[in-house]
């Protein structure tokens, strides 16, 4: 079976299955040796052929006269794909950490079993926690490696189309790469001039914008949820004409979406209600929404511990961010009044110090769970990566990036 690739009019040709560069006339009957013996999944055509675009950036049509800087593009993305740098990290043992922590809440629920509790986790992600090169400002790409690590492993899709079918995660310099190659391809605009459409070794903040651009540059249907108070709504992404930055300048990876200006001119974080009532209260929306994520909204969700089909969240305050990737629920007292704990990978752990609490099943509670009442920032981020790869339409509104607001 033949599947054919349209390609540039050059003297070689990136493979689109294993990335290796070839004379233009090998590499029909190059590719044709990868699909010899097996008959191709439509779906799986589409997505190879999708990926392709994205990384060429081009029109894939052997008739079309590509332009020089589409030319440009084209062997930019060819060269960052074949010099990326696979990073490091410790892997866990014994199934990895959500293994692990399965493990520890179905004996705390044994353990207890007065508490009627439902525990809901995603599938398996790995821990990147922060180095010595990249404390202090790297968590926003760790958060996105860990993303990764589980789109990679859990969805077909993703695999073939991100970081040009690798199937590693990348180091964060390869990271900065293709975030600028996102840039340059229309993905954030109003992000990209914030940054001057240069991120690549330098040691500035990002966030969940970032993130999703990122991810959307591949075809990732990449989605941004907001969790702040109404009279901060008119800042956010999801409100018309808001998609661009409001002009001040900001800190933090929140990046410009968190600070505006007060009365005096001074530049102040938006607040919200100082009651610990309004703090609980604002903290059980935000624990009633990744609720929801994870059990598809249903409401026959029997106890005890299971693994769902959810990617875990990227999950951005002011000041850092970290991976959710469960959640607990614990029905408490004669009114059965639930309680929540968010279950949270922190780039800034040490992955062998949360291994061998969970071997151990003893103090892993301080590092995977965060009640209601921890939630006291003003804002939060949450991003989360719907199933599926988007079309040439949709590839185009997710260039703007937008999201859906939640009031506190």
């Amino acid at each position: 079976v033949f599947y054919f690739l349209g390609f540039h009019k050059k003297m070689s040709a990136l493979c689109p299955v294993c990335n290796l560069t070839l004379p233009l006339s090998q590499i029909e009957s190059h590719v044709n040796c990868h699909f010899d013996d097996d008959v191709i999944d439509p779906q799986i055509a589409t997505d190879h052929y999708l990926a392709l675009q994205l990384a060429s950036s081009s029109d894939p049509s052997p008739s079309s006269s590509a332009s020089s800087s589409n030319f440009d593009d084209s062997s930019k993305a060819a060269s960052l794909v074949s010099s990326q740098t696979k990073s490091t990290f410790y892997s866990v043992g014994n199934g990895g950490l959500i293994c692990l922590l399965k493990n520890c809440l179905e004996s705390e629920s044994k353990s207890k079993p007065s508490y009627c509790s439902t525990t809901l986790l995603s599938g398996s992600v790995d821990h990147f926690q922060s180095s010595k090169e990249d404390k202090g400002w790297g968590c926003g790409w760790r958060n996105i490696q860990m993303q990764c690590s589980h789109l990679l492993s859990h969805r077909e899709e993703a695999k073939r189309v991100l970081f040009g079918g690798s199937n590693f995660v990348p180091d964060i310099p390869s990271l900065q790469r293709f975030l600028e190659l996102a840039w340059n391809n229309g993905f954030d605009v109003s992000g990209a001039l914030h940054f001057n459409n240069q991120i690549s070794g330098s040691k500035r903040w990002i966030g969940t914008t970032e993130c999703a651009a990122l991810l959307r540059s591949f075809g990732l249907k990449a989605r941004v949820v907001d969790f702040a108070p109404k009279k901060s709504q008119s800042m956010y992404l999801s409100v018309p004409g808001s998609a661009i930055a409001p002009k001040t300048k900001s800190y933090g990876p929140m990046d410009r979406y968190v600070v505006k200006k007060g009365e005096s001119g001074k530049e102040k974080t938006v607040d919200s209600h100082d009651s610990n009532h309004s703090k609980i209260s604002k903290g059980a929306v935000l624990m009633d929404w990744v609720w929801n994520y994870f059990s598809g909204n249903r409401l026959d969700v029997s106890s005890g511990v299971h693994m769902t089909s959810k990617a875990p969240l990227y999950f951005q305050h002011e000041g850092h961010s970290r991976t959710i990737v469960g959640i607990q629920r614990r029905l408490q007292g004669t009114t059965f009044t639930p309680q929540y704990n968010l279950l949270i990978l922190d780039p800034g752990d040490f992955t062998k110090a949360i291994e061998k609490a969970l071997v151990e099943k003893r103090g892993w509670e301080k590092y995977l769970k965060r009640g209601a009442h921890t939630l006291t920032c003003p804002e939060y981020q949450i991003l989360y990566v719907d199933d599926g790869i988007a079309d040439e339409e949709e590839l185009e509104q997710l260039k703007t990036i937008d999201s859906h607001f939640v009031e506190f």
